[in-house]
């Protein structure tokens, strides 16, 4: 018996993409327009925010974004003067870059802003239903690890 075609519609990951990149763009549209910074740039931001100094390679993994868009990200905010880049002792090949002064401030700035644009995005949903939605994310990524780890067997 023929399998029945599905639609793009009913696809979870497509409806997951769609749905990550109308939110990704419209808190993007905020910080933009004040800050000057695109969607790439303010992850790599937000990361080190959060994180303190990192390798490009360490920001590959922690943004799930190529290593050409975190370069190029990484890039513009040094040539802003919105991160910095040292030497890392473990690998004389590799710099740790880290929020500079500026960085700090500009990311002090914009933490706010998200936040509030999370609050209005999820305004409709219970906490339960947030902290419920939060832990199937992380369920479905923790899966994606798992896929991952098997194919590299």
């Amino acid at each position: 018996m023929a399998q029945k075609s599905s639609r793009l519609a009913d696809f979870l990951p497509y409806l997951m993409s769609v749905t990550t990149n109308a939110v990704s763009d419209m808190i993007a549209s905020e910080y933009r327009a004040r800050f000057g910074l695109k969607i790439p740039e303010w992850r790599v931001m937000a990361v080190l925010g959060d994180a303190g100094a990192l390798t490009q390679r360490a920001l590959v993994v922690a943004t799930r974004m190529d290593k050409v868009a975190v370069n190029r990200a990484c890039k513009v905010l040094e040539d802003r003067g919105l991160v910095g880049r040292s030497p890392n002792a473990d690998d004389g090949r590799s710099h740790h870059i880290e929020l500079t002064s500026a960085g700090k401030a500009v990311h002090a700035e914009i933490m706010p802003l998200a936040i509030d644009m999370e609050r209005r995005l999820f305004a409709q949903l219970t906490a339960s239903e947030i902290n419920e939605f939060k832990a199937l994310l992380a369920r479905i990524t923790a899966r994606v690890a798992e896929l991952e780890a098997e194919t590299k067997e």
